[in-house]
């Protein structure tokens, strides 16, 4: 009887996204992409702290720190962001914000005037410096402001 309201607890807990399950390569430790917020709140009004609240998260899983120098974060459009020298640190996020600021450990800053993601659908693509596709996340929603990659 126990078995059956533990498991019944934990199908319970899944479904109402109590679980957040890594995925395979998530497991095994990877960099990746965690999250983008790309409808920043308000009115889009193109001023610097409305620009920073559209970004991308990067996430680091490994034991190590990584350096992401001459890694790309892409848009559809091929809006990209190139790394300078910057190491994410193990188990760090790192957020990719498009307006001006000065980067820091945990933010950078792509430096625009203008908005890169779409608040309907696009697609974040992350490269290392060889070109090499490390992730894609693709979101298709006007309901929500974010999407958890």
């Amino acid at each position: 009887m126990l078995r059956v309201r533990t498991l019944a607890a934990v199908t319970a807990a899944a479904a109402s996204g109590i679980l957040l399950l890594p995925s395979q390569a998530q497991a095994a430790g990877s960099v990746h992409l965690y999250k983008i917020y790309y409808d920043s709140p308000g009115t889009d009004t193109r001023s610097n702290s409305s620009l920073n609240a559209e970004y991308v998260q990067i996430r680091n899983t490994t034991g190590a720190a990584v350096n992401l120098r001459g890694w790309t974060l892409t848009d559809a459009s091929r809006h990209t962001y190139t790394f300078g020298s910057f190491k994410l640190g193990a188990g760090k996020i790192v957020t990719v914000r498009t307006g001006r600021g000065t980067n820091t450990a945990s933010n950078v800053y792509q430096n625009r005037a203008a908005y890169v993601w779409n608040n309907d659908k696009d697609t974040a693509t992350l490269r290392k410096s060889t070109g090499t596709t490390v992730d894609t996340c693709s979101y298709n929603s006007t309901r929500v402001d974010y999407k958890w990659c």
